[in-house]
């Protein structure tokens, strides 16, 4: 975990990790690599920061990260969502997705039910326990994402979001060279 008050600035008053500007500085050839090895570090550390405070409030309230992406699909999904469906939107594996819908389901949470168009597949769909969940879950991640976010413009913002969505894209497209 980077401890961020030892960050520093560079001379043009940007943030920059020095521990990872030096770790870094051994791996680039060139200055362009270097900023990209250190912007890579920077996004891993945010990404930490994120999912710290996200862990922090949903396992609080008794559910992991994991279990709470999916809780909010299943809530906006208005209807059963199929495991492979979810396993698909959340990047992750069918098992995965089955063993976070098995504790959804014992808390009460969540329930499988089957699918109306085919007799053999499993729908998982939200219960009114799990809304309540939600419901009581919105108001303290607003406030956190809130507090997190404090500083920066709905600009800055904007462009963050595109800045790392065009990231998670290169990345998928990256991935799908490469298994050619």
């Amino acid at each position: 975990m980077n401890d961020v008050t030892t960050l520093d600035r560079d001379p043009d008053g940007t943030l920059f990790d020095p521990r990872v500007r030096e770790a870094m500085s051994r791996l680039a050839d060139s200055p362009a690599d270097l900023l990209a090895l250190e912007t890579s570090g920077a996004v891993r550390t945010a990404y930490h920061a994120v999912e710290r405070l996200r862990a922090h409030g949903s396992e609080g309230r008794g559910v992991s990260a994991g279990a709470l992406d999916l809780l909010v699909r299943l809530n906006t999904a208005g209807r059963g969502v199929g495991i492979g469906e979810l396993a698909r939107a959340a990047g992750v594996s069918s098992r995965n997705v089955t063993g976070l819908v098995d504790t959804l389901e014992r808390d009460g949470l969540a329930r499988r039910t089957g699918d109306p168009a085919d007799r053999r597949a499993v729908l998982a769909e939200i219960t009114p326990a799990g809304q309540e969940w939600i419901a009581a879950f919105r108001k303290p991640a607003q406030l956190a994402m809130r507090a997190l976010f404090q500083g920066f413009s709905p600009d800055e913002l904007t462009a963050f979001r595109d800045l790392c969505l065009r990231l998670a894209a290169n990345q998928q497209r990256l991935a799908e060279h490469l298994s050619r």
